[in-house]
């Protein structure tokens, strides 16, 4: 910096001439000094102050600018411990304190950000700014500091972690309401990183809610797949040899529920298929990368928002504030595989049958309890979402599942908790289920099972509840 400003022939006092120590200990101490801290603290209309700045020659400063080590960006580049520590500033967080503490008569600048409208106020002020001003800047360091040490914190609290609660989101985007219109909302966080948005209008709170959920559906699955979400639940999954295929299966799961959702794949959409998405009136479409020719087609309509998916490392952690306070948990990142299933009953689940109840587990996960899904094929037949006994969930899912024309024989059943009652096994057979899959744990467990034996259907167990609230 000094450098720099030395370049525009301007008069330059070096930190070290003016404390009369040098740089020591590798540069971890060059500004801790009284005459460095005496001059931003001292209180100009304070005699005593002022005597003593006089007596000890401390100049003032009126003006401190600091850019801090780049702390998170040396964690993000997966930076050793070492260089790490080393990016802990001491005396730029010292000064940034020390200048907003004296906001009175200090101006503090602690973001390259705000450099364009400091220089605006001292053109259009004659070199002053007033008192306003002054306590803005300080409000901004302070949250600049206390964001650095949070993320100091956060990256020492991995291993024996104490048990708090601290977390600091430096971007923010005002929405246009919340969950309703007369609620306000903000996402903090930077959609930039996540998404290139190629089309549309600004994603709403509820947009952005279901898009969560997309995103946290689709990453269970490494095939060919496409999934249309309404209110965070899958009204339609399909994995195929294409995309296309993928995106025409998944629509006929429920093409009414599909009318205004959101609408995520893992494969790039081509011209082929972005005709027939585009048929269907929908909110947000999401996809790892697009056909320019597909973009286009897109682009007719101005608000439909268009996203392509950037590689973003997601936190396994989930948070919510409840009551008085915020409830945290680790992110459910478990799936079953198939070694991990336990047969219960005589018959055991065909080959087929199996990839079907992975297929509809990984479903069952990410909707809202209590929840039955059923599946053939690698295709959702059908889902009974968010009821409040898991019979009506099996009703509803066989009710939906007729309504679309889809036959439930040979077709799969996944719940994401245990059978409370064997009424849910002896309905689901009766529709033409072949094999059943549940994390048990009853102690009517056997009840289930038993009617699973009599009905002639398999069963297996995975010990891993998947409740979604």
């Amino acid at each position: 910096m000094s450098q720099s400003v030395k370049d525009l022939n301007l008069p330059v006092v070096a930190v070290e001439d003016l404390t009369g120590y040098p740089s020591i200990l590798g540069g971890r101490v060059k500004t801790l000094h009284p005459k460095v801290f005496g001059g931003i603290l001292n209180r100009r209309s304070l005699a005593g102050d002022q005597e003593q700045i006089s007596q000890y020659e401390i100049p003032e400063i009126d003006l401190v600018i600091v850019d801090l080590y780049p702390f998170e960006e040396t964690v993000k580049a997966g930076g050793t411990d070492v260089e790490i520590i080393e990016k802990i500033d001491i005396g730029g967080i010292s000064l940034i304190r020390a200048a907003a503490k004296n906001f009175n008569d200090v101006v503090i600048i602690a973001s390259k950000d705000d450099y364009g409208t400091l220089l605006n106020e001292l053109q259009a002020q004659d070199g002053a700014t007033n008192l306003a001003q002054r306590k803005s800047y300080a409000k901004k360091a302070f949250h600049t500091s206390s964001h650095y040490d949070t993320a100091i914190f956060n990256y020492f609290n991995t291993e024996e972690p104490l048990n708090v609660f601290k977390q600091s989101v430096k971007d923010a985007q005002t929405l246009r309401y919340g969950e309703n219109p007369h609620q306000q909302g903000t996402f903090y966080g930077n959609l930039d990183e996540m998404f290139t948005k190629l089309n549309g209008k600004e994603l709403s709170y509820n947009n952005l809610v279901d898009v969560d959920a997309a995103v946290s559906l689709i990453d269970e699955f490494t095939e060919p797949t496409f999934a249309i979400l309404k209110h965070t639940n899958a009204c339609g999954l399909a994995s195929r040899a294409t995309v296309l295929e993928a995106w025409k299966d998944a629509l006929a799961c429920d093409p009414v529920s599909a009318f205004g959702g959101v609408l995520i794949t893992n494969q790039e959409v081509d011209l082929a298929t972005a005709q027939e998405i585009n048929n269907l009136f929908f909110e947000v479409l999401i996809a790892p990368s697009y056909q320019p020719e597909a973009v286009e087609l897109f682009k007719a309509k101005k608000n439909r928002v268009i996203l392509q998916r950037n590689e973003v490392e997601l936190s396994k952690k989930q948070f919510k504030t409840l009551l008085n306070g915020v409830i945290e948990q680790d992110k459910d990142l478990s799936i079953e595989a198939a070694d991990e299933m336990t047969v219960v009953t005589e018959k055991a689940p065909s080959e087929a049958s199996v990839k079907d109840l992975i297929f509809a587990n990984k479903i069952v996960k990410h909707t809202k309890s209590n929840t039955i899904v059923f599946v053939k094929d690698n295709v959702l037949i059908a889902s009974g979402v968010g009821q409040t006994s898991r019979v009506d969930a099996l009703k509803q899912a066989v009710v939906k599942a007729e309504a679309f024309g889809f036959s439930l024989k040979d077709a799969v059943m996944a719940s994401d908790a245990f059978f409370p009652f064997p009424d849910c096994v002896e309905l689901a057979a009766e529709a033409g289920i072949i094999a059943v899959l549940q994390p048990g744990g009853s102690i009517k467990d056997q009840d289930s099972i038993n009617m699973a034996n009599e009905k002639g259907i398999a069963m297996v167990t995975t010990g891993v509840r998947h409740f979604k609230h």
